[in-house]
């Protein structure tokens, strides 16, 4: 049996007035339209996750707690990761390796670039930027298909199903 993950990246953030760094920085007026989008998308999808893991930065945590509303899981039950904020490779895999056997679809809410380089360590060449340039950018979700074993995952290991921007989503 395979699991799948779920990558999302914190919709967008407002750079104005940020004074205590950024952690700290709040999700942008576009953000916090976004985010509720990708939570009725997945929805839409039947891509309803049985485990939220998120970093605890405020952007993060404002998207994920709008997303986990518009997919009716209780935002209670988030994970909030300090890992998961200022993460690399090593730190997201760790995060992961942790998760029960029964999560079957995890959903992980982050950031740049510790998310580009967790999609590209799984997905292999199948992780291509667009014609922009950017793989993963604010509100984007990549779907990934994984082994069975959340300790297992090897580079190239997982299959992309699909990288969606916002755009996309309507």
């Amino acid at each position: 049996m395979t699991r799948e993950l779920l990558l999302l990246r914190h919709a967008k953030s407002d750079w104005t007035g940020v004074i205590a760094g950024d952690f700290d920085r709040p999700l942008a007026k576009r953000g916090k339209a976004e985010a509720p989008e990708v939570g009725r998308w997945l929805k839409g999808q039947g891509l309803v996750p049985n485990r939220v893991i998120s970093s605890p930065a405020k952007r993060a945590r404002q998207t994920a707690k709008r997303v986990c509303e518009a997919l009716g899981y209780d935002h209670s039950k988030v994970t909030w990761e300090p890992r998961v904020y200022e993460a690399q490779l090593g730190d997201l895999l760790a995060v992961l390796a942790e998760c029960p056997a029964t999560a079957r679809r995890v959903l992980l809410v982050g950031h740049n670039p510790g998310l580009e380089y967790l999609l590209t360590h799984l997905g292999g060449d199948a992780a291509v930027a667009a014609e922009d340039g950017k793989l993963l950018p604010t509100a984007t979700v990549a779907h990934l298909e994984l082994p069975d074993d959340w300790a297992l995952l090897d580079p190239a290991c997982g299959r992309v199903l699909s990288i969606t921007r916002p755009a996309q989503m309507a």
